[in-house]
């Protein structure tokens, strides 16, 4: 070809240009196998993608095999070496832009010695590249071609897999010599290298290595460009990783995990969500395992409850899913070696210290006749905390601290949900003379911010209702006070311009008096029929007592039958006899 010529081609391909440099780099890929060399093709493996969609192009819009390798002498050398690094074919993208640019070079109808020459190279190529992964069209033109699958590339990328996984399994963080370099890098180093090889399912074995690899440097640590691919084909469900790889994954890629808890939120909350089915969904989520073997995840954890808690203050289904959270990660924590754990505080920094314990305490633990004082004392507690928050904040306006304290205060009692389940269970058994304290921490897990300093009056509100409650299941006649219940049911109706209560506290106490109290089943069930009916509360109801059944499951069996049948009954008929007249009201 004359000088001429080859400025004329060059003016119009721009590949002839780039072709030396790639050529170069295959050159130099292909003659050493180093964390450095590995490292190199990564970095360029964008750039390489695009060079092929170039040449792509370019040998698709050429009449013949001949013209294109008159125009890029170097095009069969280049793709030679490119297809024979399995650090470049074992991605995916880069694997298929080779073989479409060999296809296209491919001869149906080879006119010379040259294109024949080039038919049968490509087809021993193509028996390099295939495996049964490939797409049909690729299939089909080997079946044409007469070429037999071949598995040597997987082995290639295997033999690979295993190398890397064996180079970073003898690494070890050296840093006693300051002369002496950390060998750390080339775990960084692995796992840019192996970026590439993310969606192989034959790579699994090398990504929850690297994974699971122990950090003792800050120096280094994993590729962040690795993380994030891994993050985004785990998201797409392009990736499966065996549980602890998935727990090393959100303790090292912060949107993994931010990820999985909101999806997790999202699912656990949905209308029609029981209280079983979310222990179920949070249980299996291994969001529990990781926070308990991870501190720092836990605290991601809880720090997006505690900002989605401050959104949703008064819906159930949310503190519901904090509260079986909780119960999941304390039975993992029980699982590790007491040297392989945190402390509570560790866990809970932002939590008053003196109510750690004793919310942290299960029922279970304590003597029946105990729980009612223990319940006082913390009622006492975060009584004098509300009260230390007004003073403070009637004093000193722009101090926010005290209502900081308090709401981490009852950020605790939400997550210790089973002490309000207690509670309201005891003010079934309590008088009008020693409910005081347990009614007020009710009302606080209800209406924890005084907003507009309506506090008193909620609890007003609350102390009525229990009222009316203590009246009506007092009393042994068949025939049900009207006056009671209508006041009661009231209760449960909206007030415009006036600070109403919960009506989820207000069902609570409903469904432990009925369950726990006195009266005759079916008289039992005769006012809670009336009072879901007439508010259009079912499904509140419902959750209410499904949290309660639960609750009982916990402790290995119910109390006695007669608790059991009548969660029974009171099942059926918030079921079935319950059906509201208007469309259901429930807690937002």
């Amino acid at each position: 070809m004359t000088e001429l010529q080859v400025q004329q081609t060059t003016a119009h391909s721009p590949n002839v240009q780039q072709m030396p440099f790639w050529l170069e780099k295959a050159i130099s890929w292909g003659q050493t196998d180093t964390p450095h060399t590995r490292n190199d093709i990564a970095l360029h493996l964008k750039r390489l993608r695009d060079f092929l969609q170039q040449l792509l192009s370019e040998i698709s819009s050429v009449s013949s095999t001949t013209e294109t390798l008159n125009r890029l002498p170097l095009l069969g050398q280049l793709l030679g070496r490119l297809c024979w690094n399995p650090h470049v074919t074992a991605e995916g993208a880069s694997r298929g832009l080779l073989l479409q640019c060999l296809l296209a070079l491919y001869s149906e109808h080879p006119s010379n010695a040259v294109e024949r020459k080039a038919n049968q190279w490509i087809q021993k190529v193509l028996c390099h590249l295939a495996t049964d992964e490939e797409d049909g069209a690729a299939v089909g033109l080997m079946k044409h071609l007469g070429v037999p699958t071949k598995e040597y590339h997987l082995k290639v990328l295997k033999k690979m897999v295993t190398r890397i996984q064996e180079s970073i399994g003898n690494s070890r963080c050296s840093v006693s010599s300051t002369n002496k370099g950390c060998s750390c890098g080339s775990i960084w180093t692995a796992s840019e290298a192996c970026v590439p090889l993310i969606t192989c399912p034959e790579a699994s074995p090398l990504i929850g290595a690297l994974l699971q690899q122990r950090m003792t440097c800050i120096r280094e640590g994993l590729s962040e460009n690795f993380l994030d691919a891994l993050h985004s084909a785990y998201s797409r469900c392009d990736l499966v990783l065996d549980e602890q790889a998935v727990v090393s994954l959100w303790y090292q890629s912060l949107p993994s995990l931010e990820e999985a808890v909101l999806n997790l939120l999202e699912s656990a909350t949905t209308a029609g969500s029981t209280p079983s089915k979310v222990e179920e969904q949070v249980s299996k989520s291994l969001l529990p395992k990781a926070c308990a073997q991870h501190c720092s995840v836990f605290l991601v954890v809880n720090d997006i409850f505690r900002t989605v808690l401050k959104q949703t203050e008064r819906n159930e289904r949310v503190k519901n899913v904090f509260q079986t959270f909780t119960k999941c990660f304390f039975m993992e924590l029980s699982r590790l070696q007491p040297q392989t754990s945190a402390s509570l505080k560790a866990f809970f920094p932002q939590s008053p210290p003196s109510l750690l314990i004793p919310l942290f305490t299960m029922p279970s633990e304590m003597p029946q006749e105990s729980l009612k004082n223990h319940l006082i004392w913390v009622s006492s507690s975060l009584q004098r905390l509300t009260e230390e928050e007004e003073d403070e904040e009637d004093s000193d306006s722009s101090n926010i601290r005290g209502n900081h304290k308090v709401f981490e205060a009852w950020f605790l009692l939400v997550q210790c949900g089973y002490w309000v389940q207690v509670l309201v269970q005891l003010l079934v058994t309590s008088s009008p003379e020693d409910c005081g304290p347990l009614l007020w921490l009710l009302t606080f897990y209800h209406h924890p911010t005084n907003r507009w300093h309506h506090r008193a009056s909620q609890l007003v509100q609350a102390k009525a209702a229990w009222d009316h409650l203590y009246s009506l299941f007092s009393i042994v006649a068949h025939l049900l006070p009207a006056d009671h219940l209508q006041s009661f049911i009231s209760l449960l109706a909206p007030k415009p311009q006036q600070p109403s209560l919960a009506p989820s506290l207000t069902l609570n106490l409903l469904v432990n008096f009925a369950t726990f109290g006195q009266l005759p089943q079916s008289i039992s069930a005769e006012i809670t029929q009336k009072v879901v009916h007439q508010s259009g509360l079912q499904d509140e109801a419902a959750r209410v007592l499904s949290s309660l059944r639960l609750r009982l499951n916990d402790r290995g069996s119910f109390p006695n039958d007669r608790v059991q049948l009548r969660i029974e009954e009171l099942h059926n008929t918030i079921k079935n006899k319950c059906k509201p007249d208007a469309p259901s009201q429930t807690d937002t």
